[in-house]
């Protein structure tokens, strides 16, 4: 029996596609979540909040998690590189080599398989729209032609907000993704500095194990320099 399942990830637009099809009371059999590991502390929170809401629904939860560790894979896993040589850990996940992002995509298409899968693009992310090919994936948000900011709104109004140390994170970070992804900007790093001294610790005792710079060839040690400068 094929089966209609969201794939989400308690981020602002999946959260949005999320409560707005139980709103209109849309087919929807499971909700499923791939925990990295690596999230900030404010998605968990909304996920233990949306969790309570899917068993008062009888809707099912499903939670996915990577083979490893994500810290294994970035650091202890053999990587054979294109020249044929091997070397340990795929370091830093984003930019071009996404690893992370790869092996999240890989276990969510092979969970759904033959069912159809509500994914959360926002009507204004043109390119990942074009991209998308398999007609198994529906993209509710694109019919509805709600965009991001007006899914951060929805979620807001319906009571969910994302707060990790007293700072809302959709105020200083363009996309609440895993806390160590590499494709934040530097005003985002600026900002994670500033607001989030917490998180920027942990991005530090990951650049002490790696030699991979994070931005614009510059480790994490450079740009809290570059920071303090500014400031």
């Amino acid at each position: 029996m094929t089966k209609y399942i969201a794939s989400v990830s308690f981020g602002k637009d999946s959260l949005a596609m999320l409560l707005r099809l139980i709103e209109e009371k849309k087919p929807l059999d499971e909700v499923i979540f791939y925990d990295t590991g690596m999230e900030f502390g404010a998605i968990y929170k909304i996920r233990d909040k949306v969790k309570k809401l899917l068993e008062e629904k009888n809707i099912k939860y499903t939670e996915l998690k990577p083979k490893n560790s994500f810290l294994y894979d970035m650091f202890e896993r053999e990587v054979k590189s294109k020249n044929g040589t091997t070397h340990k850990g795929y370091s830093w996940c984003g930019g071009v080599c996404r690893w992370g992002t790869s092996m999240k995509l890989q276990a969510l298409d092979s969970y759904s398989k033959d069912n159809y899968i509500y994914i959360g693009i926002a009507s204004d992310e043109k390119r990942r729209i074009e991209k998308q090919k398999n007609p198994r994936k529906l993209m509710p948000l694109v019919e509805w032609n709600m965009n991001e900011r007006e899914c951060l709104e929805y979620c807001h109004s319906h009571g969910y907000y994302w707060v990790d140390n007293e700072t809302e994170l959709y105020q200083i970070l363009g996309r609440v993704s895993c806390w160590c992804c590499k494709n934040k900007n530097l005003k985002e790093l600026n900002n994670y500095y500033k607001y989030l001294p917490k998180y920027w610790e942990k991005l530090k005792e990951l650049q002490a194990k790696t030699d991979r710079p994070f931005k614009n060839n510059m480790t994490i040690f450079d740009l809290e320099e570059r920071f303090k400068k500014n400031d």
